[in-house]
């Protein structure tokens, strides 16, 4: 019964979204991919709002519920009769009465199930599509035949583009590339080809005063150059979606000076790579919003890297919806962590993996994240740099939450609502 109910509120919805974008005919920019996307929708916002009325989607509003909502403006009402009351009004007075409607739609798309994404573009079809990466083992691979029906799926936004129309995709990934060539549309690339539309290179640490403190990195556009910086955050991951902007930027006949300058106010969200100063002196690196293996890695190798340092330690959840993949990727990342870290704590069953895979570091187990959040309290020093990561239902944020500081940096922390603080 309550299945049958979310299919006909979806349904109800996408007609009502479907209508909006009728009568206001936005330019709708899609964002799509395995990993990234949320950093690169908030950063191709950032980059459009220069010239644009630009409305993105809120956080990872990016499935048949959330992109409606973001059409709409609302915020999820969740299961509040009184919100869904609200939301119902500002529907019809979206259709029924004169707006000031965004001419510009940066939307997110996710899939978690086959067919996800064709339900999206029956909603809504995009004028661009930028794919942010396609990685070998993609995440929710689980509910698919293969890693190829996941990367396909998440490429079919770029199948609907009309000739010529903007495909944004990054130049090192070799899945994306090669399907982009498949299509009609415009190709812009950005990466570290030196072919690349955006032109990516010298990615490094950026620092001040107080030591590491984000990432930078040079671009080139057209002979055009310039240096991107994002603060507050860190890990290689990081650059793309400001490389992607800039890409999408070039698309929409932005200069490389414009774009860069609008970047400056851009923060990646919360649960990614974020630096928070931790108990006894310590330095978090939250990148708590979920994980997939290609995620993993790469968080792994921005923890290997960070220059003085007394322990690495790598707080690691279950990686979830991997199915037939679950143990082997789970024992490959044990054995990068390994590498990694001088400390290795697993949280959750199948992160038992991890500690079997590193025979050689300090291991230290457990089934949850509350029992992680209470041992590191005191386990943490002066110097120490941790990296939490976990799949979203691992909760890791919690463990975040205990090492703060300073308590009333929890609001910078993912999953903070009220809905999300009531589930256990």
């Amino acid at each position: 019964m309550k299945k049958m109910l979310k299919s006909v509120v979806a349904f109800i919805l996408a007609l009502f979204a479907r209508a909006v974008i009728r009568r206001y005919r936005p330019h709708i920019v899609m964002i799509t991919g395995s990993v990234g996307k949320t950093s690169t929708k908030d950063a191709v916002a950032a980059v459009l709002s220069e010239r644009f009325f630009v409305r993105a989607s809120e956080k990872s509003f990016n499935s048949e519920f959330g992109v409606p909502f973001t059409i709409f403006g609302v915020e999820n009402p969740w299961s509040d009769p009184v919100a869904w009351f609200s939301t119902a009004k500002n529907i019809l007075a979206l259709l029924m009465l004169p707006n000031h409607y965004p001419n510009m739609l940066v939307l997110e798309v996710g899939a978690d199930r086959p067919g996800d994404l064709a339900r999206i573009l029956r909603i809504a079809t995009p004028n661009a599509v930028v794919v942010t990466r396609l990685p070998e083992i993609p995440v929710h691979v689980e509910a698919y035949s293969s890693p190829e029906a996941v990367r396909e799926e998440e490429f079919s936004p770029a199948y609907t583009l009309a000739a010529a129309a903007p495909l944004i995709v990054s130049s090192d990934d070799v899945y994306a590339m090669s399907n982009a060539k498949r299509t009609p549309a415009r190709i812009i690339s950005f990466g570290s080809a030196e072919d690349a539309t955006v032109q990516v290179s010298d990615v490094s640490f950026y620092s001040d005063a107080s030591g590491v403190a984000g990432m930078q990195a040079q671009v080139r556009i057209d002979g055009e150059r310039g240096t991107c910086i994002e603060k507050g955050s860190v890990g290689a991951t990081q650059i793309p979606p400001l490389a992607a902007a800039l890409a999408v930027a070039h698309a929409f006949s932005l200069s490389l000076a414009d774009a860069l300058r609008a970047l400056e106010k851009y923060e990646a969200p919360p649960g990614r790579g974020r630096l928070l100063v931790g108990k006894n002196d310590s330095v978090i690196i939250d990148d708590s919003y979920n994980a997939s293996p290609a995620a993993v890695e790469e968080a792994l190798k921005t923890l290997k890297a960070l220059p003085h340092v007394k322990r690495r330690i790598a707080v690691l959840g279950d990686m979830l919806e991997l199915g037939r993949y679950s143990v082997a990727e789970h024992e490959r990342i044990g054995a990068l962590a390994e590498k990694s870290a001088d400390v290795i704590i697993t949280v959750g069953i199948r992160a038992r993996a991890f500690a079997s895979a590193a025979r050689d570091t300090e291991v230290m187990q457990f089934d949850t994240a509350y029992a992680a959040a209470a041992a590191l309290v005191d386990f943490v020093q002066a110097g120490d740099v941790l990296l939490v990561k976990g799949s979203q239902s691992m909760r890791t944020e919690r463990i975040v939450e205990a090492l703060l500081a300073d308590p009333a940096d929890a609001n910078r922390l993912v999953r903070q609502e009220h809905k999300w603080k009531q589930k256990a």
